[in-house]
């Protein structure tokens, strides 16, 4: 995995003088920081931010972060969550379209390996997706343990989805997804996503409606026992310059 990263790393340093290159920010803040359908700060506010660099090659690296609440509330310590990836897109033929990649989630001071039960957060995953139009198919792998699930290394995620304008500057926006958490039927599961956002000037905002069937048990919040996974509204302002 580290062989991977410096591989996708060196090809953009190599390619850095050839060809265009460009860097963006992005910064948002959500009423609920929902990832593969399970809140990330029991059911409250986040604060997100984060780079990109892309080259015209397609290669990419990025980093993104957010507050978060379940590491503190489970007793692992770590306020954010810094995820660090790289890879590369481009397209096969005409609307048909990739992308590879590996994704670290970094969970700084995070000591949720003391806690029975558990391992450290900090999680690798590498990625492919196929694009077609508007929808999309992607799988993720873990390489490592996922999330503090012990012995959950092989873990997957499939996300399908698609993204539809509808005119009037109105995107719909649909997914599904499944959670399979290795040697731990009872955490994985299934989501799913429907929202729609819109562009205001450099602002988007996004309103969706977010919902899971895990078990209650398993995504209950140790801090009030409020199930995680329930079916809720979510609104998103963003903007990228």
């Amino acid at each position: 995995m580290k062989a991977l990263t410096r591989t996708i790393f060196a090809a953009l340093a190599m390619s850095a003088g050839a060809a265009h290159a460009d860097t963006t920010f992005n910064a948002a803040v959500t009423s609920d920081y929902r990832y593969r359908g399970i809140s990330q700060t029991r059911l409250q506010p986040a604060l997100q931010g984060g780079a990109d660099y892309v080259h015209a090659s397609g290669w990419y690296a990025g980093a993104w972060a957010s507050t978060i609440k379940w590491l503190d509330d489970a007793g692992g310590d770590g306020k954010l969550e810094l995820d660090l990836y790289g890879g590369k897109r481009g397209q096969f033929a005409e609307g048909l379209s990739y992308d590879v990649g590996v994704l670290r989630y970094l969970y700084p001071g995070n000591e949720l390996g003391r806690v029975a039960g558990f391992v450290n957060a900090n999680t690798t995953e590498i990625y492919g997706q196929l694009g077609y139009g508007p929808a999309y198919v992607k799988y993720s792998h873990a390489t490592t343990n996922l999330f503090g699930f012990v012995d959950s290394k092989d873990s997957g995620y499939l996300d399908i989805g698609a993204n539809f304008d509808v005119g009037s500057g109105v995107t719909l926006q649909l997914h599904a997804g499944r959670q399979r958490v290795a040697h731990n039927s009872a955490a994985s599961y299934t989501d799913w996503k429907v929202g729609a956002s819109r562009a205001f000037g450099p602002a988007t905002v996004t309103l969706a409606a977010i919902g899971t069937n895990a078990d209650k048990s398993a995504y209950a919040s140790p801090a009030n026992g409020k199930f995680t996974g329930r079916t809720a509204l979510q609104l998103t302002v963003g903007a990228t310059f």
